[in-house]
């Protein structure tokens, strides 16, 4: 079964606006925020969605609600919307909260890439995961293998959907860093990763459910806005 899988990040929050880590915290949206999830919600008007997955953190909740409102209001039938740790963005521990730059700092100086960009440049995405669980001195961060398990988990939880058909869409409300994660691990050539998506935009996946997860994904398109 194919399904095509439209993933939003959430509206803006005090936490993005402030430049800090947000993770499993819950900090609202801004007015700009709310916003961005009106936008969004303008942008997949004309689709019907089969389903509606988000993490249970209220940014995602708010933002899956205000898409579901307008597609509603546009004559679609409004699917259930499923709350589910599983799609939360990545956990920070003890980072939570703080300022970005700050904790990469600590999570890559040691290891000559003060920033988040440059540990993926000279190491790999998963290394951000795995030297900011280093520093952490709790080693409560999510590590790379961790923090896979986990998201491999929600698209298992799609698959398991037995009310889905083949070519069916579905709505998920995803994270900065989640869909940075996505991108760098399924899409090939002719992408800028090099900044976080915007909030508020649209990217779509082919999802084969059929597939093992590390198959299964095709990037249709990114950050749209």
């Amino acid at each position: 079964m194919i399904l095509q899988v439209h993933l939003v990040r959430h509206g803006q929050t005090f936490f993005n606006r402030y430049n800090r880590l947000q993770g499993w915290s819950n900090s609202p949206l801004t007015q700009a925020g709310l916003a961005d999830a009106e936008h969004a919600g303008h942008l997949l008007a004309g689709i019907d969605f089969a389903a509606a997955y988000c993490s249970d953190t209220t940014r995602a909740q708010v933002t899956a609600n205000r898409i579901l409102d307008i597609n509603e209001r546009e004559g679609h039938t409004r699917p259930e919307l499923v709350s589910d740790m599983h799609f939360r963005e990545q956990f920070y521990g003890y980072f939570e909260g703080q300022d970005m730059n700050m904790a990469w700092l600590a999570a890559g100086g040691p290891h000559g890439a003060p920033t988040y960009n440059d540990i993926v440049d000279k190491y790999s995405l998963a290394a951000t995961r795995d030297f900011l669980k280093e520093a952490d001195p709790f080693h409560d961060a999510e590590s790379d293998e961790e923090y896979w398990r986990r998201v491999e988990g929600g698209f298992q939880l799609i698959a398991a959907n037995l009310s889905l058909h083949d070519g069916d869409h579905v709505l998920q409300i995803s994270h900065g860093n989640t869909l940075l994660s996505l991108m760098h691990r399924f899409a090939g050539e002719g992408y800028d990763l090099s900044e976080r998506p915007r909030n508020g935009s649209v990217t779509t996946l082919e999802f084969d459910t059929d597939q093992p997860v590390g198959d299964a994904v095709r990037v249709i398109s990114y950050n749209q806005r």
